[in-house]
């Protein structure tokens, strides 16, 4: 078991896990990403977003992909976890705490102030496993997204 930055030859394994999280999801359907575009997002000049890949031998079985984000508050950075997921066969087997922990050393080495992300209210181990690690739940917060035909209209209007 092992955790790793990804590589240019993990992106057709890393969209599969990707298709099989929004599947977990009830959203497979919602999957436009591609091959190329993962290569562009990941391995671009100066890529805004980054993966890393949690493997049992040679083969990758999770994934943790993230982007900074920023406290007006704090004045610093943080890191948003836009997805974690095993392979449900590699679950409790330790992979998505590497995984985290791998994340949340990055955050202390280079000093971001925040590690946070979102979980469907739906998914009790997934709380239940976040919970345990000391993690706040930010009820208080509304979700909002734009996006399709009502980004387009705003950004055009």
């Amino acid at each position: 078991m092992a955790v790793r930055e990804a590589t240019i030859d993990d992106i057709p394994r890393i969209l599969q896990l990707i298709k099989d999280l929004a599947g977990y999801e009830k959203s497979q359907d919602q999957v436009v990403a591609t091959e190329a575009k993962l290569v562009e997002s990941f391995f671009s000049e100066n890529p805004q977003v980054h993966c890393h890949v949690a493997t049992e031998g040679d083969e990758v079985v999770g994934i943790a992909i993230w982007h900074l984000n920023y406290s007006t508050w704090l004045g610093k950075h943080g890191m948003y976890l836009e997805d974690l997921f095993v392979t449900p066969a590699n679950r409790s087997s330790g992979h998505g705490m590497s995984l985290l922990k791998t994340l949340a050393q990055i955050c202390f080495e280079r000093d971001y102030e925040r590690f946070q992300w979102w979980v469907l209210d739906w998914n009790m181990p997934a709380i239940a496993f976040y919970k345990s690690l000391g993690t706040e739940a930010m009820d208080e917060w509304t979700v909002f997204r734009l996006s399709g035909d009502s980004l387009r209209k705003l950004g055009q209007g």
